[in-house]
Parts: C-alpha cells; structure tokens; sequence
C-alpha cells in the first residue's frame, strides 16, 4: 500500500464545516484491499498489545471497545490509520477525536482524514501512522515511542505557548475568528480593520516605550522610587569597583541579576559575600554587560498580574525544589520530579522539568551537599535561586489573598510604566497585608508576563487571566470582524463578487474582494492571475484597510485547503450546472453540489444564504441550512419563488423589465434592466441573474435600496470594471467580443446572448481543456458549433494531462457532431489564434474569443484598434478632398 497524496484542510470543508482543522490522507491499499483486519493473521492480537489505551476509541459502534470490535470483524488498514493517526497525537498531549475514512470510485483507493491541532504534527502523524499499520501487518518489530518522542517535539517547537493559546482558546470561545501571522506566535485576532494582533503577550496596545522600560530594570526601580513605590535598595553598575562600591553602601545579602535579564536567567540570590558577589557579578554579565546590585529582601515571591489597569490574578513561586526520602540521592529525587506527568520540557506542560545547571550547583555548595548526597527524610532542598516556571518552579494561586491597598499597588505601577499586560514581581512576607506596613518591596516590572502560573497553577484556583486581555482587546460593543461575503457557484460568480465589491465601495466601504483574475483592495488590483482560492482569501482578511469583505469562493481551493474563514454574513450560491466533473474525486453533480453547500453551510446563524430558486440543486442544499435564506429567479412565477412570497421570505425577481426585492409583503422596485449599464439593454440574461444574486444578498445584509440602484446604474462593464467578462470591443467594420465562458451552461448563456447582436459571420475562438472528461470537451465543442460559422481552436497554457492531438481530436470531434457546415482550423498559442481571426475577419463579422488569459488576447486587441485608429486619422475626409 502507499500514500498518494497528504494535505491539509484549514477551515470548513467537503468532510465537516465545524471539524475544520483536518489532514486529509489519499491512500492507495494496493493488494492489501484484499486483506481486511480480519484475514490478516494476528493482526488484532498485535494492535491491541501496541495500542492498549485504545479500547476508548468507540467508532461506529458507538461503546468502549468499538474499534477492537471492528478489527476483529474485519475493516480495511486506512480506516486503522485513521484510528492510530488520532491515538499518537493523543499519545503526546495533542487531544483529537475526528475521523473519517471513505472509499473513493476507485477500488482500493481511499480518502482519510483525521483532526489535528498542530499543522506539523498531523502531518507527521499521517506518515507515522501508514508505517505502524504497515509495520503490524507485516509483523514486523516497530519503536512507536520514537514517533510519539517526535511528535512532542513537534508540537513544542510549532505549538502555541500556554500564554498565547490561552488567548485563542478564549477567542474562539467567543466566536472571535484568529489566524497565525507566519510560523511563530503572532496572532490575527479578527479580520480586516476589525483585527487585533498579538504575539505572547505582547498585544498591539502595547506601547513599545514600555516595554523598553521595563526591560530597563534600574530605570525601572528609579521610575518607581520616584513615585515613592518600595523598591529593594541598589544601583546598577559595569565593573568590579561599581560592584564594590555599591555594596560598600547597602551591605550583604545582596542579589545580582543582568540589567536586561528575563526568566531568572543569570540571577542569583542571597549572596552572602564578596566572593560569591563576583562570582555572581561574571555570571549575570554573560547575559548583560551592565547588572543590577541591590539588598537582598527575605520574604516570598509573588507575582501580581494586570491588565488593562486592573488586576486580575497573583500568584505565589517556589523556586525548584526537592523533598528528601532518606533513600535516594539528590540527582535521583531530581528525576523522580521530572517524571511528574505534569512536567514537561520548556512550556509544553503546566509544570517544566528541572534543569540540572550551575545554578544548581551553586544552590547546592549552599547546603554542603553534592548531587549524590540523600537528604534525610522530609529535608527540603531548593535547587534554584529564582522561583521562575521556566526554571522548574511552581506556583500557588494567591488572587483572593491580596489586600485592596496592593491590587491598588500594582495597578498604579501597571500605569506609572504604560503596560497593558504587566507582571510585577514583590517579595514580601505576605501580599494579604500592605507592602507598606510588612517592609515587603517591588523588584522588578514584566513586559509580555507569561500566564502559566495563573492558569494551571500548582495549586489553588485556576485563573482564565485571557479573558482580561479579549476584554481589553475587543471591549463591549466592537465587533471582531468585518462584514464578509462568499459568492460560489458554477458560472457567474466573478461578476456578482465584482458587483458587491461596487456596493459596498460606492456605499462608502474599503472593500476588499478577491476573484479568478485578482486580489483587490479599494478597487486597485495588488496581485493578478486565479485568486479565487483560501490563500488570495486570507490576504484580504488580513489587511487592516479593508472594512468589508467580498470572497469569490473556487471549486478547486476549496477541496484542496478548505475556507479560510470559519463562518460569513452571507453566502452566495448563483447557480450549480456541470463542470470539472471527474476531478478530486468530484463526480457528479451530486458530488459538486456537496462542494458547493460548504460556503452555505458556513454562513452564522443569523446570516443568510442566497440562493438560485430555478437550480433544485440550489434547492436540495437549502433542506439542510440552519441560517435565513434568500431566493433569487429571472422567473417571477418560479414555485419556489412563490412560495417565499407567500410566506413574506426574502427574493429577488425579474418582474416584466424590473428587478424587484420582495421581503415581508413590501415590493421594492430598483429599476428596469434595460438602464442597468451591466445587462447591455436588457439582452444579457446571464449578467440580470448575477445583478438579482447580488441586490438580494446586499439588501438581506443591510445595503439601503438607494445604495443598491445607484451601485447598479454606475457599473459600467468593460475591460475596467469586468476585464475578460463580455468586453465588447467596436471596431468600424466589425466588434470583437472576450468573454470567459468556459463549459456548457456558459456556452448556452453566451449563445442566447449573441441572438442581440447581428453579424453576418461569427467567427469563434475556443479551446479543449485536458483536465475534462472526454464528453466535456465533445459537447462543449458542440455548442460551439451551434452558434459560430468558423471556429479557430487554440489550446490552454497548460495541456493538463492530454496531449495537443488528443484535445484536439475531441473538439473536431463536437464540431462535426453539430451536423452543421462550420468550418475550423487549429491554431496553437492563443495569441495567434486572436491574430488570425483579425487577418480573416470581413465586414459585418463578430469575432468571440473565450479566454481565460483575456489580458493577451485584449492587448492584441487594443493593438489593432490603435492601428485602426491612426489609420483613420491619416486619411482625409471625403468633402475635404473634393474641395482639393
């Protein structure tokens, strides 16, 4: 067996519209269809052994033991990949539950997926789990410990940090939609001008001058004393006499920590000679060159939070410690700690495992012991000078112990320095009485604290300190998004995306929109070529210019990534015919309807879904939407259409010439089509359709109908405002149509288009395209046939899996299919296909090239025109020569 293709599947998709964080697995079984679980000798025997913990996993059956039960009935290795896929993700802290395995048309070939919560680490687990069914099959010896190893590692070094997913989860609790900036921690926080970003704790409130501040320890203590704010006495200094002279002045015990230290790193306390204060002076340097010297202060570590100016949580750090047994060595103790469950490396766990370092050796010369001294029973041994999480220290919540006159403390310091998110570190005896009246003091102030402690704390009340920071990030009242609307369907979808962008652009919105021609913001195009996918999607939701948002929403990317947003305020399907049938998977109509339903199915709950009342498959997705639904017809006594009206549902109908809006028993007339700039005096039906998919939708959404008749009536189409959608260009012997029209529905629409314009001889530019099944290319041709008197047949940039022949082949095959006399002649690069149509165009001609690269064909164009142009401008006017 072997794996055809991985990917990953980020937002809602074809599988679910809520699971949407999916890697999804194209497995070939190969011989090994033939042998299900069941005939597989041993096979159930050696799974369960490897995977004991896997009697939870229910499957279809629905009880403890399901998945065992299946084995032994029999059922195909994918569907036990996608079990192990989920059980060694689980296995190394990531939580997954989803799963789906279903064969495709093609036997023994099957589609997997499986939830993840660490991009790498799903796609590590796909490959580790092909080769721990392969390995168990085969009976063959295999270390599973080393791929869980891995995939711990994994999701520490591409996880997100506790501080920072606790921001997430918090967000996604409040249906406030985030997306990673890159690979590291920066977070999108909602979208387009709507969004915050923050990375840790860092937030975009954060002013950098305070951050600079705090990450200045003596400027920081000066700042506060100044505000007569108890801080432990000391200075700064760079060298040994500074070191000297300052302890000269406030005596021993002292600390030495680097000026611009974090974490402990390079710390060290309660120094209790000159010595010692050198030794520690050259190690704080090798973090700093200058260091922070001041008295040390007995008492306990607390750390106090806030955010926003308020308080919200403390917490009390107990350097790293060990708990004599009067048997086992120090060094043994040690591991014997780190082999907590709670303890892991660096922050993958509540609790990080205790790093054996000078520090320890230090901490340790203190006692007189060594690491293979065996305190006696019940001795405590603290291993760190600081009390840092980072460093193997625990923490005990304090947040209902602290007195109002220190909530009110840290609060003024939290303002006094400018942090949003401020961690200020205190030793005192206690925090339940005033610093003031217990000699306690401030020692330091914290830009991006970390939350660990707060969250999980070692013991006491956990404390959701996120939620301050989403408070703060999106008060009561602001909305974390921006308007969004996703427009799919079969044809007809650029041009609606286009007019909502016109909408919403002429109502005083910064739209941004993406289409199979472009990224555009504002209306400047900011990158060319297909964008109709979730990347081009996801470059608009991120940009902060833009305030509403229009996402043309492909077949293609939407199999092959999913939606790049978890919901939308309106959901537009304009119509569902055939086309790309035969490609992932996509087989039917049925197939290409489920594709489709994802961006309806992914409108909130109090949006809408617009959708085409004369397409049923329009109509069979609308029995499963869970949101408000609107209808749109060229047919105003379509059933459907009627039976909204009935019911004081929302449509938009073709009455006579005029577009109408329907909605709870009101008639709103826009105006006639034939004053529509877009429906070229009412002739184009196709472009009417698109402008009801769009009024309905605008108007469902809030757009006012003045708004709406006024962004219509000043959308002019062309190659500006429409490039490559039924740009008619004049010439003064004959007119040259482009157009985009790719498959047969479009070819139809065309066709009853072309009755309106009167040519003695239509001359069209067509192509196959390869990736299409055979009878495709046959009808398309066909159609063609039908409707020109010669067709020049060029070819696509890219052949997709045929060859020039074979496309070529299928096309004259169509034409001739046609029954009528249309000649034909094979041309193969489009732009000179568009050149011979120029050297055999006559008087009266229409030339239509349907392209999909229409930027060269309209160069070629305008080339012409100009020449034509400059040609008519040389010769002198006929009563002028006269005259001569």
């Amino acid at each position: 067996m072997k794996i055809l293709k991985t990917q990953v599947l980020r937002g809602p998709n074809v599988w679910s519209n809520y699971r949407n964080r999916l890697i999804q697995v194209r497995l070939d079984l190969e011989e090994m269809e033939k042998f299900p679980t069941d005939k597989i000798e041993g096979f159930l025997e050696r799974f369960t052994t490897a995977f004991p913990e896997m009697i939870a996993h229910e499957c279809s059956e629905g009880r403890e033991g399901g998945f065992f039960e299946r084995l032994r009935r029999g059922t195909w290795l994918g569907h036990v990949m996608e079990h192990v896929a989920l059980e060694i993700q689980s296995m190394a802290g990531m939580e997954c539950g989803y799963g789906r395995t279903r064969e495709t048309i093609k036997r023994g070939v099957y589609n997997m997926v499986f939830t993840y919560t660490n991009e790498e680490a799903g796609l590590y687990a796909a490959q580790a789990a092909f080769r721990i069914v392969d390995a168990i099959a085969k009976n063959e010896p295999y270390a599973i410990e080393n791929d869980i190893l891995q995939l711990k590692e994994l999701a520490l070094k591409h996880g997100l940090g506790p501080s920072t997913k606790s921001i997430v989860d918090e967000a996604q609790r409040r249906g406030i939609p985030w997306m990673r900036m890159g690979t590291n921690s920066r977070i999108q926080l909602g979208y387009g001008s709507a969004q915050k970003q923050f990375q840790a704790t860092i937030t975009a409130k954060t002013s950098e001058l305070a951050v600079r501040t705090a990450g200045n320890k003596d400027a920081t203590k000066k700042l506060l004393a100044q505000h007569y704010i108890p801080v432990a006495a000391g200075d700064c200094c760079a060298t040994e006499e500074g070191l000297k002279e300052i302890i000269d002045a406030i005596g021993f015990p002292i600390v030495i920590k680097p000026l611009n230290g974090n974490q402990g790193k390079g710390a060290t306390i309660n120094i209790p000679d000159l010595d010692s204060a050198l030794y520690a002076f050259e190690l704080a340097k090798t973090f700093s060159n200058y260091c922070i010297v001041e008295r040390f202060i007995t008492g306990s570590d607390y750390r106090l939070l806030v955010i926003d100016g308020k308080f919200v949580a403390a917490a009390k750090r107990i350097p790293a410690l060990i708990k004599g047994n009067g048997v086992d060595s120090i060094d043994t103790l040690i591991h014997m700690v780190n082999d907590e469950p709670r303890r892991g490396n660096g922050h993958e766990s509540s609790l990080t495992k205790i790093i054996f370092n000078q520090d320890t050796f230090t901490q340790l010369d203190k006692y007189g012991y060594t690491s293979a001294t065996v305190p006696s029973e019940g001795e405590i041994i603290y291993l760190k000078s600081t009390a840092n999480l980072s460093t193997g220290g625990t923490a005990i919540d304090t947040s209902e112990e602290i007195h109002s006159e220190n909530k009110f403390l840290a609060e003024r310091i939290a303002k006094i320095i400018g942090l949003d998110v401020c961690g200020i570190d205190i030793m005192a005896p206690s925090i339940s009485e005033p610093l003031s009246k217990n000699g306690g003091v401030v020692l330091e102030v914290n830009a991006a604290p970390g939350f660990r402690m707060h969250l999980d704390p070692s013991f006491g009340k956990p404390r959701n300190v996120a939620s301050a920071v989403i408070d703060m990030l999106f008060p009561k009242g602001s909305k974390p998004t921006i308007p969004l609307f996703a427009v799919t369907g079969t044809n007809g979808k650029t041009t609606t995306t286009r007019l909502l962008a016109h909408i919403a652009k002429t109502a005083g919105y910064t739209a941004g929109y993406t289409t199979t021609d472009g990224i555009y913001i504002n209306g400047y195009k900011v990158k060319g070529g297909d964008c109709s996918g979730p990347a081009s999607g996801t470059t608009v939701l991120k940009d902060p210019t833009v305030d509403f948002a229009i996402l043309e929403t492909a077949r293609g990317g939407l199999i092959r990534s999913g939606l790049c947003f978890d919901s939308c305020d309106v959901g537009i399907i304009t119509n569902i015919e055939e086309d790309h049938l035969g490609l992932d998977d996509v087989h039917t109509l049925e197939d290409l309807t489920n594709v489709k339903a994802v961006v309806a199915r992914s409108v909130t709950k109090n949006g809408w879904a617009v959708l085409n009342a004369e397409d049923d498959n329009c109509l069979k997705i609308a029995q499963e939407l869970q949101c408000n639904i609107a209808y749109f017809s060229l047919d105003s006594e379509n059933d459907m259409i009627r039976e909204c009206i009935n019911n004081d549902a929302l449509v938009a109908v073709l009455e006579g010439d005029t577009i109408v809006l329907i909605y709870e028993g009101e008639k709103y007339r826009i105006e006639n089509v034939s004053k529509i700039p877009l429906t070229d005096g009412g002739n184009a039906k196709f472009m009417i359709a698109n402008i009801l998919a769009a009024s309905v939708a605008a108007f469902a959404w809030g757009f006012t109908m003045d708004q709406i008749k006024n962004a219509l009536l000043t959308f002019i189409p062309g190659y500006e405002m429409t490039p490559g959608r039924m740009n008619l260009f004049e010439f003064k012997n004959y007119k040259v149509l482009v157009d985009y029209a790719h498959n047969p529905h479009g070819f139809i629409a065309l066709k009853d288009y072309l009755k309106s314009i009167k040519a003695k001889r239509r001359i069209g530019i067509i192509a196959g395209i390869g990736d299409r099944r055979d009878e495709d290319t046959i009808s398309l041709a066909k159609i063609a046939a039908s409707m020109f008197d010669h067709i020049i047949v060029r070819q696509e940039h890219s052949l997709r899996g045929k060859t020039v022949d074979q496309i070529n082949a299928l096309v004259v095959k169509g034409i001739k299919a046609s029954k009528r006399n249309v000649t034909y002649e094979l041309i193969a690069e489009e732009s000179e296909a568009i050149v011979r149509a120029f050297e055999i165009v006559k008087k009266g001609d229409l030339i239509v090239a349907l392209s999909d690269n229409y930027d060269k064909v309209i160069k070629v164009i305008n080339e012409h025109l100009t020449k034509e142009s400059e040609m008519l401008v040389s010769i002198p006017d006929t009563a002028e020569t006269l005259a001569i």
